[in-house]
């Protein structure tokens, strides 16, 4: 909605924020709008749906929980916006409904398309003789044992169903006319789609209609009646106490009660028998705003299933990620393509094979005698924690600080830093108030007289897996100001002491807001001195009210705002007397921009060699501001300064085919697109970064000084 009051009194009211809740609820429905984008492959357009059918389970999980508990506890304190936490749910389940039956009609939409391409989801009673067969000893071999029917009767305790739990429901009646109720847990080790063999075509059968085909084998003694699914989603809000003296102790014990979480949303059949739904509803003890009732199928996460790598006409073409020619050029040895020059790679166009290179590389070279690494999410097979773990083992200093509070990988990183103890590691994990979210690893090596010090600075997690889907960038150096600082920020993390000066970095939660407000207020002094005065910024999410506030004074000053803002925004942008030099786009395409960069152009035009660059591990929000440890890394080479500037930056914004501009009324707008439009991620896939460029002319020299 508009704002009811002028721009000119906007500033001083809770209007100039968009609601947190609901822009995020605008970012999954740009996500939802990109199944329905015929420009798209089908497949892929199959992968957005799944994306947004778990983007919104995990809303739930998170966001919806946690007002939950703010309510239980008496909470009143408004959001920026002005609602209560009551006012927030209540907007969000009129949103949550309407969300949910867009889903389900993409899905059916989505069906006709796939039957068309020879991808069809049959039912058992649909398939030849000999089909039905071949699914019959499926089900006997590799479902029937892992099944577990459970009667639902008053004299017996009721089922605990887990998170994400997804159960059938079952009205049964004997040939006497006796009935049942009964619930079959549907075990989550079997695809929810079942392939059937043979043929080009792709045909796929529920596991649920295959489990409800052969029910005899469950009750024998019974015949259906009536049949249903439903599904859980669990609060899965932690409460840690902060006095724990053993703060691994703690947290196991925490993910234990998490298991156990209240429902906060149960999905079931709308056909669903009334009398089970009420005994489902009383066990569960389900809040009737939180019960939803569905057509269709539960669970479009599931969906995902269905993109069959045989079918590769129906997926994006093929992209195999370049390895840096500047680090090929040096035979592969990464500290001497450092020393020739800082370089930055940029992900997923550029592999993460080199920043596991880094760290593989100081595991295994005699001259490297300490590495310090921060982990906030890594992949179950993590090429990093290997290494680390050799590392240690071969008897140099390891230091990991590992967050045990990344949210769903805690069981993972508990398991790792066992593992890196072990070997003999050092495993610190940070602060119980705030989370260690900095990407960030320092190699000390012993070159000569001297210790050199080779920094890795992140925009993304250590995590092989998501560094092919999601934009980020990975700075390396030997810069002696920046590995001091990270010297400094290691000392930090781990002896909880905060640095009183740095040579170059900001951080959170002590520096990092006050850096970028004095950033800001410098492009204002610029403007009012009527020099050009630009901020060009690039984030996942923008909350922080003061940094908002600051932008806004900004524009209003005269300076030349342009954001990039792939999800939430609490920003107006273009409301005159208020945000008119303010504009913000969202970028949703093939590969999740993730990538932080912000450019202030120090009373230059922009873009401009003389701009102020800085990448960052740090969202604009309120959280990574004061509840973090995050950095900000100022970028000061030529070349990777024109990289991230000229040749990134320039590039998000050029972007017409994938790109959304947000609306003074918080709606958002695709942009229009001439002729084929201009993709950025299709320019980064088949152009070549400048900084991993290799340059032969050095190569020699370089080669010479190694020691």
């Amino acid at each position: 909605m508009p704002p009811s009051v002028p721009g000119s009194e906007l500033s001083r009211s809770p209007q100039r924020f968009f609601n947190r809740e609901l822009s995020w609820l605008a970012f999954n429905e740009r996500v939802l709008e990109e199944a329905r984008n015929v420009s798209h492959p089908l497949l892929e357009r199959v992968r957005f749906l799944s994306i947004s059918a778990s983007n919104w389970d995990e809303f739930y999980m998170v966001r919806v929980a946690g007002l939950k508990g703010q309510i239980e506890a008496g909470i009143v304190t408004p959001s920026i916006d002005g609602l209560s936490p009551q006012e927030q749910i209540s907007v969000i389940l009129a949103r949550a409904a309407s969300l949910m039956q867009e889903q389900q009609a993409c899905w059916r939409e989505l069906q006709v398309e796939l039957k068309e391409k020879g991808i069809e989801l049959q039912s058992p009673e649909e398939l030849e003789v000999a089909e039905r067969k071949w699914l019959q000893d499926c089900f006997v071999e590799h479902i029937f044992p892992l099944l577990t029917p459970i009667a639902v009767d008053p004299a017996t305790a009721f089922p605990f169903i887990p998170n994400l739990g997804f159960c059938l429901l079952l009205q049964l009646e004997r040939p006497d006319g006796e009935g049942m109720y009964a619930l079959v847990p549907i075990p989550k080790q079997v695809d929810r789609f079942i392939r059937l063999p043979g043929g080009r075509s792709a045909r796929f059968v529920l596991l649920e209609d295959i489990i409800l085909h052969f029910l005899t084998y469950l009750y024998p003694s019974f015949k259906l009646k009536r049949g249903g699914t439903l599904r859980v989603i669990r609060d899965t809000v932690m409460e840690i106490d902060e006095r724990a003296e053993d703060l691994v102790e703690t947290f196991e014990t925490a993910l234990k009660a998490r298991r156990r979480g209240s429902v906060i949303r149960l999905s079931i059949n709308a056909d669903i028998d009334p009398g089970l739904r009420r005994i489902i509803v009383d066990e569960l003890e389900v809040d009737q705003n939180n019960i939803f009732l569905r057509e269709g199928i539960l669970g479009l996460v599931d969906i995902k299933q269905l993109i069959v790598a045989d079918r590769p006409d129906l997926l994006f073409p093929p992209f195999e990620a370049r390895f840096p020619e500047r680090v090929r050029d040096f035979n592969g040895d990464i500290f001497v393509a450092i020393r020739a020059k800082d370089f930055i790679v940029h992900h997923p166009y550029e592999s993460f094979d080199v920043v596991a290179q880094f760290v593989n590389q100081a595991a295994h070279d005699p001259a490297v005698i300490a590495i310090k690494q921060t982990l906030y999410r890594t992949s179950s097979d993590s090429p990093i924690v290997v290494a680390l773990i050799e590392a240690a083992e071969a008897g140099k200093q390891v230091t990991a600080v590992v967050e045990l509070k990344a949210r769903f990988d805690e069981e993972a990183n508990i398991r790792w830093a066992r593992e890196l103890e072990e070997a003999g590691a050092h495993v610190v994990y940070g602060f119980v108030d705030k989370k260690i979210h900095a990407k960030l690893s320092l190699v000390v090596r012993r070159e000569g007289r001297r210790l050199q010090s080779y920094a890795h600075f992140g925009t993304g997690n250590y995590h092989p897996v998501t560094a092919r889907i999601y934009t980020d960038l990975s700075f390396f150096t030997d810069n002696e100001s920046l590995c001091w600082d990270a010297l400094q920020i290691f000392n930090y993390m781990t002896g909880y002491d905060p640095p009183q000066c740095l040579n170059k970095l900001a951080f959170a939660p002590k520096t990092l807001r006050v850096a970028l407000m004095d950033l800001i207020s410098q492009e204002v002094d610029h403007a009012r001195s009527g020099r050009p005065a630009t901020i060009w910024l690039k984030t996942n999410a923008l909350t922080d009210r003061d940094l908002i506030d600051g932008l806004y004074q900004a524009s209003q000053a005269g300076v030349q705002i342009k954001a990039i803002v792939r999800g939430i925004c609490a920003l107006r942008p273009g409301v005159p007397g208020l945000s008119e030099n303010i504009e913000v786009k969202s970028i949703i395409g093939r590969f999740l921009e993730h990538s932080r960069i912000f450019v202030f152009g120090a009373g230059n035009p922009v873009p401009s060699e003389n701009a102020k660059v800085f990448i960052s591990s740090a969202d604009w929000m309120g959280r990574n501001m004061d509840g973090r440890v995050e950095l900000l890394v100022p970028i000061e080479n030529s070349t990777v300064h024109q990289q991230v500037l000229n040749e990134i930056m320039v590039r998000c914004f050029k972007d017409t085919s994938q790109s959304w501009e947000l609306m003074p009324d918080g709606q958002y707008r695709r942009l229009p697109v001439e002729g084929q439009g201009f993709s950025a991620h299709t320019y980064f896939m088949t152009n070549p970064s400048l900084s991993g460029r290799g340059s032969a002319g050095e190569r020699e020299e370089i080669l010479k000084e190694r020691p």
